[in-house]
Order: structure tokens, then C-alpha cells, then sequence
């Protein structure tokens, strides 16, 4: 069905899925509240579609790789000290490296390169408004953005895979899709942060270009050159290193 068709099923069976869970019309907002909101849920369904937009044509540890540019220059932006502008110095090389002419690495789609960083732009959106949004209503947050979000992709998706998009055969997947990548973690994200403090969750969250190349070397066949690797690996340290050095220890909302 697509990159469209899979982030409009995606987006929403987990919508029905979380409505289900947190019944976010129990919530009383302002009209400041309800446009953070919309700012939320609009980023969320973006995010996901040029994400998988990025799947279409790169690998899936160079897609994340990128997407994570956003949330890491989000964090570094308020950069003052010395040590903090080295891990700014490591994600930039780590990124000039997987972009289609970087050091020798192997070519890559300049589109799905374009897309997987359009991505990680919308997902540092959906960090700045989700930390808006999440700290009055937690869960209930999550549940009315990805309503909003699935507003958004499913008449995308629909008009781009048609009748495709509810055939019983990809129903199954669909749902797993939904549950695991959606509704669960984001649950489960929503109930961690207030006990995590923003380091620990930098340092987790440094792991995911790693496990987004693995999960491709594994379910997908996918193979990196060296230097892709090593790119991912500059990512990772840089986060990693921002997040254990940060002087911030307030928790904050990051996606899974």
C-alpha cells in the first residue's frame, strides 16, 4: 500500500487503539491547549508519513539515522559550553557521512535522504509541542493527537492506495503494525517520562539508529558499508554524550 497507505493504517488503527485506552473526551482544554494540541498531532502524522516516505529508498538504520538530525540539533540548540558543541562537531560529521557524496560512503537516494531529514524535522516539532501538550494531559495527549494525526494521512493514504489499504491480507500486519510501533510504546512513554530524568532518556533514546540498522540487517537483508556504520556510530556517541553531560535533569517527551 505505500508509504501513504502505511502510515494511514498505521496512524489509524492506533488512533482507535489509544481512544480505547486514554478517552481523551474526558479532557477540558483551553483554546491555547487545543492549538498546541493540533500542532502535536499534525507533527506526529507528518513525522511518521516522511518516514516512510525514507523507507521507500533508503535503508531502514540510514532513515533513522537521519530522522534522529531533529531531536539532536532540538537538544543542542540551547548548546553554550565547549563540550557540547564536540558532540555538535560528531553528529554533523556522522551525518555528512550517510548523505549521498559523504567520505566515500555507499550512494544513496537523494529523495529518500531529503525525506528522512524532512522527518526529523516534524519529529523535533513533535517533541517542542508534545512537551506543551503531555504536561497537563499525559496520555490523553497522545491518544487526541494521533486522532489528529490520522485525520490527516488517511484520506492521503486512501486517495494513493485506494481499495488496497483494507484488504483482509494485510489487515493482520496492519494491526501489528499499529499495536507495537503506536500504541504500546507511546503508552508506555507516556507512563516512563515522569520518572525518567532527560539524560537517562537521551541516552536510551541514542540507541535507536543502532537498532533501526540492526532490525534492517536482520528483517530486511539490508547491508551498511563500513562507513555508514560509522556514521550511525558518531550519531550515537553524539547524543549519548550530549544527554550524560546535559546540566538539565527535568524529564521531557521523546517518541519510541
Amino acid at each position: 500500500v505505500g508509504a501513504a497507505g502505511t502510515t494511514a493504517l498505521r496512524m489509524g488503527l492506533a488512533s482507535i487503539m489509544l481512544l480505547a485506552v486514554w478517552r481523551p473526551w474526558r479532557m477540558r482544554m483551553n483554546a491555547r491547549e487545543m492549538r498546541v494540541v493540533i500542532l502535536y498531532g499534525l507533527s506526529l502524522g507528518c513525522m511518521n508519513y516522511f518516514f516512510y516516505l525514507s523507507l521507500s529508498t533508503i535503508p531502514l538504520g540510514i532513515a533513522v539515522a537521519l530522522e534522529f538530525a531533529g531531536p539532536l540539533a532540538l537538544a543542542m540548540m540551547a548548546s553554550r559550553r565547549a563540550l557540547d558543541f564536540l558532540w555538535i562537531l560528531m553528529a554533523a560529521l556522522g551525518l555528512l557521512a550517510l548523505l549521498p557524496h559523504g567520505f566515500g560512503s555507499a550512494p544513496l537516494d537523494i529523495a529518500g535522504v531529503l525525506y528522512g531529514l524532512a522527518a526529523g524535522v516534524f519529529w523535533a516539532l513533535y517533541i517542542h509541542f508534545g512537551r506543551k501538550a503531555g504536561a497537563a494531559h499525559g496520555g490523553q495527549t497522545t491518544a487526541l493527537g494521533m486522532v489528529i494525526g490520522a485525520f490527516v494521512t488517511v484520506p492521503i493514504g486512501v486517495s494513493q492506495a485506494g481499495a488496497q489499504m483494507f484488504s483482509p491480507a494485510i489487515l493482520p500486519a496492519a494491526l501489528a503494525v499499529a499495536l507495537l510501533s503506536s500504541a504500546l510504546p507511546y503508552s508506555l512513554e507516556m507512563m516512563a517520562m515522569p520518572k525518567l530524568p532527560t539524560r537517562t532518556v537521551g541516552v536510551l533514546m541514542s540507541l535507536d539508529p543502532a537498532l533501526g540498522a540492526l532490525s534492517g540487517l536482520c528483517f530486511l537483508g539490508e547491508h551498511l558499508s563500513w562507513v555508514q556504520w560509522a556514521a550511525i556510530a558518531s550519531i550515537m556517541a553524539a547524543s549519548a554524550g550530549s544527554a550524560a553531560t546535559s546540566r538539565d535533569t527535568a524529564p521531557q517527551l521523546l517518541p519510541d
